[in-house]
């Protein structure tokens, strides 16, 4: 077992008793020396800001020692560091405040001058409850523990009543300047000396910059404000804009649901003219193949039994051709209608229905039929149809519509 060379007190530690700032090329050690010194250092090869404040490693360290409850004392090493950052400032003096264990006393030695005053800041708002030590070695940080496990933590001396005074300000304006910058304590009084004494331009400075961050932090708190009111606003203009599109969503989807309850009804009521009228053609079919069936038993002249015949055998191929008409569309036929009243938006049901029955190669006769009018009526359709879709004048409708179906 490792002892330290100052005290002979058994030197204790563990692997994970450190962290690695990659990112800052150091690694924050802790070791702790007899019962109750924990002596925290850092490992460098140039000199380091620190950046992060290692709570979970030293809470780690308390817990794997059994000091959790315990008051310790604490030794920093500061070998290589030049500067702290704010977050750090923060978290260390949220550690001196509310952290348990209590500190018996802090010692930090190996302090770099260009560091002094930091460290010494630091000092300066630490309650009074807990000793801070400033020294130059490790050896004096030691014997510093040692003498206060004593009962004699040594204070310092100074040579006249103006030495100890100078040393009393510098303390005071080195706590008003923590507690302002790390604390953000902008309302505490400041302790401004006599304007005869040599430090009070600078006390003054500091209650100036007081002023001024209260100021600023006045003005930050209206600039709040005034965005939360702007804010505010905004999400209750689009809050309307919201209600408003969802109430037109509402009529919409009511005004849709009312069409679609009206095509509904009017495809059932289609659905069943439908089938009255398939199964009025068939009857009529079946019909006029029974009467051509009598025609051709009945001894009458051979040319009108023929001509009674084919004018059956006419009809009922009407009929069918008609029953042809009212089925179904195929996927082909729809995706054709489709195609064309995209390209002719002004072609009319009946127009569509007419340009189908053209694709599937019905005569006019049998469309005028289907439709309910003459050859003539049907011819003058086309004759607009023609107009409507922009066809030059030697170009047909059939050829058209036979192209689009390619196409």
């Amino acid at each position: 077992m490792k002892r330290c060379p100052e005290s002979n007190l058994p030197v204790t530690g563990s692997p994970h008793w450190k962290a690695v700032h990659t990112d800052q090329k150091y690694t924050t050690h802790i070791k702790k020396i007899g019962d109750d010194i924990l002596l925290t250092y850092y490992e460098a090869d140039r000199d380091i800001t620190i950046e992060y404040m290692d709570k979970s490693l030293f809470q780690t360290v308390l817990d794997d020692s059994g000091l959790t409850e315990q008051s310790i004392y604490l030794l920093r090493d500061l070998t290589h560091v030049t500067d702290i950052s704010y977050a750090y400032k923060v978290n260390l003096t949220q550690l001196i405040y509310h952290w348990k264990p209590y500190f018996k006393l802090i010692v930090f030695f190996n302090i770099l001058p260009g560091f002094l005053t930091t460290v010494e800041a630091f000092a300066s708002i630490v309650p009074e409850n807990t000793p801070v030590l400033l020294v130059d070695t490790y050896g004096d940080a030691i014997r510093a523990v040692l003498d206060a496990k004593a009962g004699h933590i040594p204070l310092e001396e100074y040579d006249d009543e103006e030495d100890e005074l100078y040393a009393q300000r510098k303390k005071e304006y080195l706590a008003a300047t923590a507690r302002i910058g790390w604390m953000s304590m902008l309302n505490q009084p400041i302790n401004t000396p006599e304007n005869d004494e040599y430090l009070f331009p600078f006390f003054k400075a500091l209650e100036s910059l007081q002023k001024d961050l209260q100021e600023k932090e006045k003005l930050t708190v209206q600039e709040k404000k005034l965005a939360e009111k702007k804010f505010e606003k905004k999400i209750l203009e689009k809050t309307i804009l919201l209600n408003a599109q969802l109430e037109l969503n509402n009529k919409l989807k009511t005004q849709f649901d009312r069409e679609r309850a009206a095509l509904k009804s009017r495809i059932a009521a289609l659905d069943m003219e439908l089938t009255r009228v398939s199964t009025a053609v068939a009857e009529k079919t079946a019909a006029l193949k029974s009467l051509r069936e009598k025609i051709s038993s009945l001894e009458i002249d051979p040319p009108l039994k023929k001509e009674m015949t084919e004018t059956c055998a006419k009809l009922i191929e009407t009929e069918t051709i008609e029953k042809k008409i009212n089925t179904d569309l195929t996927a082909t036929d729809s995706e054709f209608l489709s195609k064309l009243q995209h390209r002719h938006p002004n072609l009319n049901q009946r127009d569509l229905r007419i340009c189908l029955l053209i694709k599937l190669n019905y005569d006019t006769k049998e469309i005028a039929r289907s439709i309910g009018i003459s050859t003539r009526g049907l011819e003058s359709i086309r004759y607009r149809m023609h107009r409507k879709m922009s066809l030059s004048k030697h170009r047909s409708i059939k050829n058209y519509l036979t192209k689009l179906t390619i196409t």
